[in-house]
């Protein structure tokens, strides 16, 4: 195992009066114990001299190989790397901010006015509940209750139909795709660049055939309670 000096060392070897301090090549010297020993003029060596009392560091054995120590004492270079590198780690990781949960799309505000801008394209959708088995519908509410008497979204179906009842009034405007509506016994069909009015009370049949993606805006805006 190999063998660290350290500024201290040099320190001590120093107030011994000590002049050289003796390596080999199982000995690790720090950049600040050169330093410090080319400060307090003590040389390192590979070669030492029994008639030099002033030479330390490791005995040297009968047939001039270096003693080992007894290895209680000995310091591990990589340990001491290990911690150094979890301190500095849980140091850096003290000043990072705790993540917030990724939003679903990203908006701009003006809060004297209460604007609001939607960036369609980051908007990140979820399954929507139908309350059909096997459907494939997405939806994601941009403008809630809590900001409007309005609320608003965007909605996508998928080779799928279901039927919905409405507590509230409606406006879909079809922004991809073509889509189809049953209500009273009658389907109408409305394609890209359509919109639709549903009003309060209607009992509808959403259906597509391919896909349809959908902007919707619902009054009053908390069309999900009133489900409850």
């Amino acid at each position: 195992m190999k063998k660290l000096i350290s500024a201290n060392e040099v320190k001590d070897a120093a107030k011994k009066g000590q002049k050289q301090y003796f390596v080999d090549s199982n000995t690790i010297i720090t950049l600040a114990a050169k330093d410090l020993a080319r400060d307090l003029g003590i040389e390192f060596t590979t070669t030492e001299s029994t008639a030099n009392p002033t030479t330390v560091g490791n005995p040297i054995s009968k047939n001039n190989e270096p003693q080992k120590s007894g290895g209680e004492n000995e310091i591990d270079p990589e340990m001491i790397f290990q911690v150094v590198k979890a301190v500095l780690t849980n140091k850096l990781m003290a000043n990072i901010p705790a993540s917030s949960p990724e939003s679903p799309f990203s908006s701009d505000r003006e809060s004297k006015s209460g604007l609001k801008v939607v960036k369609g394209r980051t908007v990140k959708l979820e399954t929507f509940d139908t309350g059909s088995p096997g459907t494939n519908v997405a939806y994601r509410e941009v403008i809630s209750k809590d900001e409007s008497k309005m609320s608003a979204g965007f909605l996508t179906i998928e080779k799928s139909t279901f039927e919905w009842e409405l507590d509230y009034e409606e406006i879909d405007v079809v922004l991809e795709g073509s889509l189809s509506i049953t209500i009273n016994g009658e389907t109408y069909h409305a394609h890209q660049g359509d919109a639709l009015l549903v009003p309060k009370g209607s009992k509808v049949t959403w259906s597509s055939s391919d896909y349809a993606k959908l902007f919707y805006v619902t009054y009053p805006a908390n069309w999900a309670d009133l489900r409850g």
